[in-house]
């Protein structure tokens, strides 16, 4: 497992629905400035060969800060631009064929919705698995949310590392830290936030206090 994937708390979406490409590069480095230890690309309705630039863009002020970009849904994207982490939903391909397109050394999540997902997810060979919707998200408002009674048992049962997710604030966040997640993430509660560097320190300091 990356070392970078182990320690992580808070992953940040940069998700182009909230954010002009344009004010893409701005996000994600005020993101990483608040202490985002992982970020990942989404771009839901633009096909890959127009997210390549803009994705090398990222990648070049990640790497920078040693935070692993992490691409939605287009494995090859990922290879194309030497990036850490591919995640894919519950719907699109295999792990296993993820990483092959990817590349070996890229390392691979899996969006889970349920308790028997997660526990699927980890025994297919998912790097790490996304939990939710914990609670209603304009980012994916067609999900139900589940809430937070299964994150002390999928915590018990998933060895990988668990991100919950889901319409998680800072208004919420001890909620869900109390029902036992050690790692969120985050989408528009941040991009929406009228400082996103600001609001990525206060969930820090949040998450670190109960590690």
């Amino acid at each position: 497992m990356s070392p970078q994937l182990a320690r992580a708390q808070l992953y940040g979406i940069l998700d182009l629905g909230y954010v002009a490409p344009a004010e893409a590069g701005r996000a994600a480095a005020a993101m990483i400035a608040g202490g985002v230890q992982l970020l990942q690309l989404r771009a839901k309705h633009h096909p890959p060969d127009e997210l390549i630039e803009l994705a090398r863009q990222i990648h070049r002020i990640t790497s920078v800060t040693g935070v692993p970009l992490v691409i939605n849904d287009h494995p090859q994207l990922a290879r194309e631009i030497d990036a850490e982490g591919v995640h894919v939903g519950q719907g699109d391909m295999s792990i296993t064929e993820a990483r092959a397109i990817a590349g070996g050394g890229c390392f691979v999540g899996r969006s889970t919705h349920a308790l028997e997902q997660a526990v699927r997810a980890a025994e297919e060979g998912a790097d790490y698995i996304g939990f939710g919707p914990l609670f209603a998200t304009p980012t994916k408002p067609d999900y139900a949310p589940i809430g937070v009674a299964e994150i002390g048992q999928v915590h018990a049962v998933v060895s990988v590392p668990i991100f919950c997710i889901g319409g998680i604030t800072l208004d919420n966040l001890p909620k869900v830290i109390a029902a036992g997640a050690r790692r969120v993430v985050m989408v528009s509660g941040l991009l929406l936030a009228p400082d996103i560097a600001e609001y990525a320190r206060a969930t820090r300091s949040l998450l670190d206090a109960q590690s």
